[in-house]
């Protein structure tokens, strides 16, 4: 039994014999106490006063005396105004921590048959162009969420829909068709979404060419535009896609083809992964005859040119366009369209979309859409909204070239993790391979937890240097920290000391290790609470507030130096499991830990 549900029962007990009064559980309020104040575990008096009818310090005093008489997890307490503070005897802690030890998965839930199914979107890339930080910051929250909702017993899907035609997509079609001379992945040397970015931002270039030229001919910035030569061409383009144009199509499939190739490679190596692809260029078709059908049905209304709109003005929001006027679909149809296969394909219990923080007006829009429509789900699908990431020196932009791209940030940051690592003498002793290996844990560790460990509904500025320092709230130091561990329990292994998985110590603890084994026993409910907030931040949080204690410990205390037996393997169990609960609370970020370093 947990001891908060023990003490629970023990307080009702005390109010049902001092007070003669029945309490429902839930009004006894148990938090952690306050690091001023002596104790483990604080019960707040106040609910109780209209059972005891007596002043809070007195209720306190005379509940705090029954429970250290009846209820030998308590050891001592003190009462400050409506605050019971208690001290929770030694051997409840060693119980505990041999609860913990005795539970590999501690924290997790298994999904069963019956659990909920949830559905996770995110990645959503463009096949115009590579994966930049922007993306980075999506996948990573995505996979971590998925990781958090699986290990709270959820079935999880995980899903993306690949924005794979469209004007921007043509654009870089179009500028390869004049400009690339028959280029390939192969001839030129580049990842395929490489290549194929090049000529997006050349069809830029060169379209801004053309719009100056225009300017100095006498036209106005919006004239000039509507008239570029390239920007009709690019149009065309998308309208012979649309409507199946073989040499078109033909062109489209080669280069997406380079791209997924590339799309691949960057999502292994950022340890990304998919159960289920979707392609924008199969959905949009579903879009547009579920808003045909939605038309039909008069939920929605078509305009003197044709084109088709939903009015949301009763639900406090404006007019959405649903199909252009020539029959085109947008980002919305597209959606709808995406939302009946994923509902054709899984019973889906609830949906999540990772998307920025830019989009919250058009989920807000799609959920009542898709309502309309009779998804069961489409009323509360979560939009997990989260702020853009900056770089110290300022925004990004894909069309002017100026974005820093996914696989550049990867191999910057394992360079940064060798060069910091070898110089602060933390790849001595290895070979080339294991220090490469080590450098690639650490790089992609540093990159993951300085992106997660922010609040995900903030903006956030992401500086590389920052992320692979060895100290203060980083990957690299809750790494560094999990592999001294593992060191102290090779030693201990060496020397014969093993742990034993019943933990039968009579021994006092000190406060450092009582507070540890609190720590660890807060997992559960940080794992639960950051499934409820969609918040993989908690998790990182959490996990530096545990090692930051396990190295104060590790400061102040011997472990294999012990003399006292007992405290030795004590502490040497105390280690493995904050060493344990490390590694299962970085694996929900997605976050190797090396076992030496």
């Amino acid at each position: 039994m947990k001891l908060e549900d023990k003490l629970t029962g023990s307080i009702v007990e005390a109010i049902r014999t001092l007070y003669g009064q029945e309490v429902p559980a839930g009004l006894i309020q148990l938090q952690k106490t306050k690091k001023e104040f002596e104790g483990h575990l604080t019960l707040v008096v106040f609910p109780l006063l209209k059972m005891s009818r007596k002043k809070p310090e007195q209720t306190a005093l005379e509940i705090g005396e029954y429970l250290t008489e009846h209820q030998s997890a308590v050891a001592a307490f003190n009462v400050i105004k409506g605050f019971l503070n208690l001290t929770i005897a030694s051997k409840e802690w060693i119980n505990m921590l041999a609860d913990i030890n005795c539970q590999p998965q501690y924290g997790f839930r298994q999904a069963t048959e019956n659990s909920p199914l949830v559905m996770i979107e995110y990645s959503s890339p463009n096949t115009n162009k590579p994966l930049h930080l922007g993306h980075v910051r999506n996948n990573l929250l995505g996979a971590s969420l998925a990781n958090i909702m699986q290990a709270n017993g959820y079935k999880v899907v995980k899903t993306n829909i690949v924005n794979d035609r469209g004007i921007h997509i043509c654009k870089s079609m179009l500028a390869w068709l004049k400009w690339g001379n028959g280029e390939t992945p192969e001839s030129s040397g580049k990842k395929g979404d490489h290549l194929i970015g090049d000529y997006y931002v050349a069809f830029d270039r060169h379209y801004k060419m053309e719009v100056a030229q225009l300017m100095d001919k006498g036209m106005s910035k919006e004239e000039a535009e509507a008239n570029s030569s390239l920007i009709k061409e690019a149009h065309e383009m998308l309208v012979k896609w649309e409507a199946g144009d073989a040499e078109v199509r033909a062109l489209w499939e080669k280069m997406n083809s380079w791209v997924y190739a590339g799309f691949d490679e960057t999502y292994k190596r950022m340890g990304v992964s998919f159960d289920k692809i979707y392609y924008e260029s199969n959905t949009y078709i579903d879009g547009k005859k579920k808003v045909l059908e939605g038309l039909e049905n008069g939920l929605f209304f078509r305009k003197e040119d044709g084109s088709v709109w939903a009015d949301l003005t009763s639900e406090g929001l404006d007019q959405k366009l649903l199909l252009r006027s020539d029959g085109t679909s947008v980002y919305m149809t597209q959606d709808i369209g995406t939302a009946q296969q994923r509902f054709n394909d899984y019973p889906i219990d609830q949906m999540i979309y990772v998307v920025g923080n830019e989009q919250n007006y058009h989920f807000q829009v799609l959920s009542i859409l898709l309502d309309k429509l009779g998804f069961k789900w489409g009323k509360d699908l979560i939009h997990f909204s989260y702020g853009m990431v900056e770089l110290p020196n300022g925004k990004m932009k894909s069309r002017e070239g100026t974005v820093v791209d996914a696989d550049d940030l990867m191999d910057e940051m394992v360079n940064t993790a060798q060069v910091t690592s070898k110089g602060l003498g933390k790849l001595d002793g290895l070979t080339d391979a294991e220090a490469a290996e080590i450098a690639r844990i650490v790089g992609m560790g540093a990159l993951k937890y300085f992106i997660l460990k922010v609040d995900a509904r903030k903006n956030m500025t992401f500086n590389p240097q920052e992320s692979i320092d060895f100290n203060g709230n980083t990957g690299p130091f809750i790494q560094y920290t999990y592999a001294r561990i593992r060191s102290v329990l090779r030693k201990a292994g060496e020397a014969g000391i093993n742990v034993p998985k019943d933990l039968n110590l009579d021994i006092q603890l000190n406060d450092k290790e009582e507070s540890l084994i609190q720590h660890l026993a807060e997992f559960p409910a940080v794992v639960t609470e950051a499934a409820k907030d969609y918040s993989p931040s908690n998790i990182a949080n959490y996990t530096y507030d545990l090692v930051k204690e396990y190295n104060q410990f590790y400061h102040d205390f011997s472990i294999l130096r012990e003399e006292n037996e007992d405290l030795k393997v004590f502490r040497l169990a105390l280690s493995e499991n904050v060493s344990k609960i490390v590694k299962l609370a970085m694996s929900l970020l997605g976050i190797e830990v090396p076992e030496r370093m």
